[in-house]
């Protein structure tokens, strides 16, 4: 039976697959580098450690602090943009009327600041002159001054050329308010600046 079964078999015309070829059959691969086949573990490391890191962030809440401290510089800055953009530039009109304004007022604080009142000195030298000539007229007038505290008061007569009335002269502006006091206290009310008088305060009687 068995030699029917070859006698039939052997009958039949051979064709492709009763003939197969030797060895392998199929795409081949060859071996890959380690570096190849360590590069899908590399990515998978990768990204468990910044899945883990985001994991990290969002529960510890250094992730919302970042993105909050960064929205908040992004606001300071269109903040600051704004308002810097609103402030109007100054011109040069305005800088001239800035300048002018202060210079008029720096005017009125001098002029509107009180001038020191001059004192009255009692001790300065006065020199009573008698024009009169009337005898000792001048140490009456000298007598005045010495019981109104007047403390270096003489007494004499001019010489030379004398104004025709009653006069106080003073020779420096400091001694204008003494002078003043002088001629109030003897009631003479003529009161001048002669630096050439001699004296500090030279007082001249005349009729």
């Amino acid at each position: 039976m068995a030699r029917d079964d070859r006698s039939n078999y052997e009958s039949y015309q051979k064709d492709a697959f009763d003939n197969p070829p030797k060895g392998p059959i199929g795409v081949h691969r060859g071996n890959t580098s380690l570096l190849s086949r360590s590069i899908p573990y590399f990515i998978v490391v990768v990204v468990a450690v910044l899945a883990g890191l985001l994991v990290w962030g969002f529960y510890s809440g250094e992730l919302q602090k970042t993105f909050a401290g960064h929205n908040q510089s992004q606001s300071q800055t269109t903040t600051s943009e704004k308002t810097e953009k609103k402030k109007p530039a100054k011109s040069k009109t305005d800088t001239k009327s800035n300048t002018k304004s202060d210079a008029d007022a720096s005017t009125n604080q001098q002029q509107a600041a009180p001038q020191p009142a001059q004192q009255v000195n009692k001790q300065t030298a006065v020199q009573v002159l008698n024009a009169t000539g009337t005898t000792g007229y001048a140490a009456q007038k000298k007598a005045v001054l010495d019981q109104a505290g007047y403390s270096n008061v003489t007494a004499g007569n001019p010489t030379g050329d004398v104004p025709a009335s009653t006069v106080v002269w003073y020779a420096n502006d400091a001694d204008k308010a003494t002078a003043q006091d002088v001629a109030n206290t003897l009631g003479i009310s003529s009161v001048e600046q002669k630096s050439d008088a001699g004296q500090p305060i030279v007082v001249l009687l005349q009729n």
